[in-house]
């Protein structure tokens, strides 16, 4: 690789990092026009085999790059300084391809104008009242469903896409997109230990839009967890919009799904809640909801390492907030906001501008 076009990678992940480009400018060119055409299309590809191709690029960028500095310092025949500028130079410009691809591929996404934009969304719709209104409407949902979501039985991780489907493309009418994204198979990666021990369900591959998913999720946790990450290959890469979606696609689905919608809200819902109140709404949660999420507790205490997991957060915190995702990790939890913000219509779907 010559050392000017080197320089000019370089350059040029370095302005794409840094530019303003203009929300709607994103919004129409990118998110509407753009990806669209390239997700349902590269995702089809990827699904068609049982192994992760995100693993496979690691992989070979990791080998590439050792063997790139193993090979230059064997023969050295330049200075040690002028040997190790040069290397760095090649390492960045491997990484400066690999940051535009991600930019093209899916990370612009996360530079598209809010979702709250597309949503009758009103701030002054989120009061404690309505907190405590949906925390309770969280409890009673999920006492009402318990029972029929067991009985019915949870489809192994691979399985889940043959019921939940339908539901994502219910849910993604119901946003009025215009196009249908397609949805990824749960494939096991070469990261799950690191899944496990920090404490991640899921993770979508921004270069060959994949879904990977936590091996050890309980089967209540299936659906909702596969629903969060095919809302990122629909494009929405904020958590909490993805959150917003995957609740969406749930409550669109069967009982089981329902359930696993609700039960993946829980502790968000809770967690918000004042002090007293939140004492008052758990305790109307029955013995076989609140056992799901004992176990649910119990999963994640086996597997997490605490200090990689708060190690594992603050380098995801860092990465959002690289992304113009200004509130980090506590994206996540803003997805309480859009559900108390948000208006709906009777049948259950978001009422839009």
């Amino acid at each position: 690789m010559a050392r000017a076009l080197k320089f000019f990678l370089v350059l040029a992940a370095v302005a794409m990092a840094v530019a303003p480009l203009p929300r709607g400018t994103v919004e129409r060119v990118y998110a509407r026009g753009m990806y669209p055409l390239v997700q349902p299309r590269v995702t089809a590809l990827t699904n068609r085999t049982p192994f992760a191709w995100f693993d496979a690029m690691l992989v070979m960028a990791a080998g590439a790059i050792v063997a790139l500095w193993i090979a230059r310092l064997a023969r050295r025949r330049r200075g040690a300084w002028r040997t190790i500028g040069g290397l760095a130079l090649d390492t960045s410009a491997i990484a400066a391809v690999l940051y535009l691809w991600f930019l093209a591929a899916w990370g612009l996404n996360y530079r598209r104008e809010p979702l709250r934009a597309q949503l009758d969304f009103r701030e002054d719709r989120i009061t404690r009242e309505r907190l405590r209104d949906l925390g309770r409407r969280n409890v009673e949902s999920l006492n009402a469903l318990y029972t029929e979501a067991h009985a019915d039985g949870w489809p192994e991780l691979h399985a889940v896409p043959g019921g939940l489907a339908p539901a994502f493309a219910r849910a993604q009418q119901d946003l009025g997109m215009t196009w249908r994204a397609e949805p990824g198979l749960p494939k096991r990666s070469l990261l799950n230990f690191y899944f496990t021990r920090v404490s991640i369900d899921g993770m979508t591959d921004p270069f060959f839009l994949e879904t990977l998913a936590n091996q050890s999720l309980l089967p209540f946790e299936r659906a909702a967890t596969v629903a969060h990450e095919w809302s990122h290959l629909a494009g929405y890469a904020d958590e909490s919009e993805a959150s917003f979606l995957g609740w969406l696609v749930c409550m669109r689905g069967s009982t089981a799904e329902q359930y696993s919608g609700w039960l993946s809200l829980y502790f968000t819902v809770i967690g918000s809640l004042p002090r007293a109140d939140r004492e008052e709404i758990s305790r109307a949660l029955e013995p076989g909801p609140r056992g799901d999420l004992q176990a649910v507790r119990a999963r994640i205490q086996a597997h997490v390492v605490p200090i990689a997991s708060r190690a594992g957060y603050a380098l995801y915190d860092r990465y959002l907030k690289a992304n113009r995702v200004e509130a980090g990790v506590r994206s996540y939890g803003e997805v309480i906001r859009l559900l108390l913000g948000t208006r709906f219509h009777a049948d259950g779907s978001p009422v839009l501008r």
